[in-house]
């Protein structure tokens, strides 16, 4: 039997970012359930834009892609900049479009985790209400529980351990909802 493979995608270019420590607790939560996970944050990110007439990659765009492709499984996870998602962010999801013609295109198929991370609760909802558009945009289903976090609140400490129950229990809910939808694909 195959443990399902789970890929978070996000974050930013600061190591430990807000973003970075939740995707971090919903993969450590969906490895302590059986998956096997990839982490592909901060500079991994640092891609050009994304141009769908040139088809030339760099190696880190290609891997980006390669994961996607390969995953029962997604976290997405941005930071709110200006009310939506990150421009790093964004631009990563748009390399998806290079899943266009694979067996299972773009997220199809696979439930997707959505995490929002602002500082203040109007950037965090509506950066959460951006990814799941663009989850449904890209064939995936969001799981029904995305998260909105105030980065002010401080949920993290300096080692990434969750601080705030309700958050750790709400990261923990999108791993479990994702890994419900992941097992199946994979016969388990």
């Amino acid at each position: 039997m195959i443990a399902p493979y789970i890929v978070a995608v996000g974050g930013t270019l600061r190591a430990n970012s807000t973003t970075e420590k939740a995707m971090r607790h919903v993969l450590a939560a969906a490895q302590r359930a059986g998956a096997r996970t990839k982490l592909i944050s901060g500079s991994a990110l640092q891609l050009p834009l994304y141009q769908p007439d040139n088809p030339e990659r760099c190696e880190a765009a290609r891997d980006l892609v390669t994961e996607l492709a390969q995953a029962d499984g997604i976290i997405i996870g941005s930071p709110g900049y200006h009310g939506s998602i990150s421009g790093l962010v964004k631009n990563a999801l748009d390399y998806a479009e290079d899943l266009r013609t694979d067996v299972r295109p773009y997220f199809s198929g696979r439930a997707v985790g959505c995490i929002a991370t602002a500082g203040g609760w109007p950037g965090a909802v509506n950066t959460l209400g951006a990814l799941r558009d663009i989850v449904h945009a890209l064939r995936g289903w969001p799981t029904p529980l995305g998260a909105a976090i105030n980065s002010t609140e401080r949920a993290f400490d300096e080692q990434g351990t969750c601080q705030v129950q309700r958050v750790a229990e709400m990261l923990d809910l999108i791993a479990a909802e994702v890994m419900d939808f992941a097992r199946p694909i994979r016969g388990e």
